[in-house]
């Protein structure tokens, strides 16, 4: 786990009294007064949890402010409303190739948290920040339509009126949530959602080729969207799994979207992620990544294994575990990313 993501765990009080909530592991959905929970019902009290139904969708409005010409793609800043009064500003990148009368598939993004505010977006898409995580010029490269959104309180949206900064504008931002009945898990998820309707929108991209990816903070972004958007069809996530049992156990002070409030009661983060099972789901961990403590993550992956063999799909759940590895994404767990998305979205 990279330093400054450390700092601003130890900065976020209000994770600290999240985490302490609770003590027992968990492996499987809770069972509740008529026997065990069932996917359908965990999936409803999941919501519940989160903050309740989703809203209509409301008109995307879309524009392009600007545009740029790359080697091999080109790049266009967009912005598109999730709420009618919140815009998310993205940027597309679009392989030369692709046309409206050659679409091609698409793949959006979700970005790291790496206590960095001041990226978003821009990482992915290649112009800021650590070339590891350019991973949206290598999917655009590879001839995906890439779709690299802003996260609620980075870049582009941090505090409008400047009066919070970093760490404490997310923190405001998470309870203000709460105060409301909803959580940040809930707010994200929900932008996550028109991210697809913008991508299913564009006439460049194949509706029926959808898939999404995620390093750190945009891997709890992967598995926490995949049981709300049926239209992603491969999703890949990079080094976050964390299980409450891991958080209470390790006194983890971890991002925001991890928690939930009220969903221990009922389950654990493998949970949620099972309930992606049919569509295809890849996890890489690092075996010494201190954010997800490997023994509960490798009981979190067994887990979901079984929620996918249940659902008669065992094939479309694979998982890497690298030893000697901490909170990074490696040349190997980069190979097993576009052999999934090779796989699933060809």
């Amino acid at each position: 786990m990279p330093a400054d993501r450390r700092g601003f765990l130890k900065s976020s009080a209000i994770a600290a009294g999240i985490s302490a909530l609770g003590t027992a592991p968990m492996t499987h959905a809770q069972t509740n007064q008529q026997g065990p929970l069932t996917q359908d019902d965990f999936k409803s009290k999941l919501l519940e949890c989160l903050g309740g139904p989703w809203p209509e969708p409301c008109d995307l409005k879309p524009q392009i402010i600007r545009e740029e010409q790359k080697d091999g793609y080109r790049l266009q800043w967009v912005d598109y409303a999730v709420e009618p009064d919140d815009r998310v500003p993205a940027i597309l990148l679009v392989p030369d190739r692709v046309t409206p009368t050659s679409p091609a598939p698409a793949i959006a993004i979700w970005h790291q948290h790496a206590g960095q505010w001041h990226l978003g977006k821009s990482e992915p898409a290649g112009l800021l920040g650590n070339p590891m995580h350019h991973t949206g010029v290598a999917l655009a490269k590879l001839g995906n339509v890439v779709l690299c959104p802003d996260a609620l309180c980075f870049e582009e949206r941090q505090d409008p009126e400047g009066k919070l900064k970093g760490s404490a504008y997310e923190r405001f931002e998470f309870l203000r949530q709460v105060v409301g009945g909803r959580c940040m898990a809930w707010k994200n998820i929900l932008d996550m959602r028109r991210a697809v309707d913008y991508l299913v929108s564009r006439e460049e991209v194949d509706a029926e080729r959808l898939g999404c990816y995620g390093h750190s903070m945009g891997s709890t972004h992967t598995w926490l969207v995949g049981p709300w958007e049926p239209r992603l069809k491969c999703l890949v996530g990079n080094c976050c799994l964390p299980t409450y049992s891991a958080i209470h156990r390790a006194k983890l002070l971890h991002c925001f979207p991890n928690f939930i409030p009220g969903i221990l009661q009922f389950g654990d983060t493998p949970d949620i992620a099972a309930l992606i099972a049919p569509r295809a789901l890849h996890l890489n961990l690092g075996e010494t990544d201190g954010g997800s403590p490997i023994k509960e993550a490798r009981a979190g992956v067994a887990q979901i294994a079984e929620a996918y063999t249940n659902a008669n799909a065992a094939d479309q759940f694979t998982y890497f575990i690298e030893s000697d590895t901490g909170h990074v994404l490696s040349d190997t767990m980069w190979q097993h990313t576009r052999d999934t998305f090779a796989k699933h979205l060809a």
